[in-house]
């Protein structure tokens, strides 16, 4: 596949400019209401104790007839794309800011798949976002149609996107570097064995 891009907290390959669409593409998953664990652990790439265990914490709400809805899901995506460069605490606060309890969906601001949706759509463009002023203005123009619950509700989501971009960009950013670092281990490794001349 040309240009892959694996969507972001899973194992899945799209094409990058395909980032707009993952709505469409997830809900086609969700036609039968849920998925179970199993399907869960191979979207995420996940183990499924992991996943069990982030339910235990309270990180996200129980299944429900062990199914997991699309917002589960999207909450299990966002955790383990930031999950490298954030630590739980970090990241469970940020979702907090704009969701309240975790384990609960009663004061949430935004769905959890809306914001993950909208962050798969920021990170699939950030190429093209140069400045903060780009990512800003391209966040407000994804909530031109969002009803605030209560006020302030759409700055905390704008501050929120702009977190999970930079700590996106942050991790792929850390990813490049060990790649980078195991060529040198490797290198290194070939001098040591006089498979390459010096």
């Amino acid at each position: 596949m040309q240009n892959q891009w694996t969507i972001p907290g899973t194992v899945l390959k799209i094409k990058q400019s395909d980032a707009v669409r993952v709505d469409g593409l997830f809900q086609s998953m969700f036609l039968t209401g849920g998925i179970v664990l199993s399907q869960v652990s191979n979207l995420s790439g996940l183990e499924p104790y992991a996943v069990q265990n982030w339910v235990k914490r309270g990180f996200l709400s129980p299944p429900k007839q062990k199914r997991y809805d699309m917002d589960q899901v999207c909450r299990i995506l966002t955790i383990n794309t930031f999950k490298a460069v954030l630590p739980m605490e970090r990241i469970c606060g940020l979702l907090s800011y704009v969701n309240g309890d975790l384990d609960s969906s009663a004061d949430d601001i935004i769905r959890d798949s809306d914001l993950y949706f909208l962050f798969v759509k920021l990170a699939g463009n950030a190429r093209t976002l140069e400045s903060k002023e780009d990512a800003t203005r391209f966040i407000e123009e994804s909530l031109a149609d969002y009803k605030e619950p209560v006020p302030g509700a759409k700055e905390r989501i704008v501050k929120t996107l702009r977190i999970m971009v930079i700590a996106w960009l942050a991790a792929r950013m850390r990813q490049a570097a060990e790649e980078l670092m195991d060529d040198i281990d490797q290198e290194k490794e070939e001098i040591s064995h006089g498979i390459l001349d010096v």
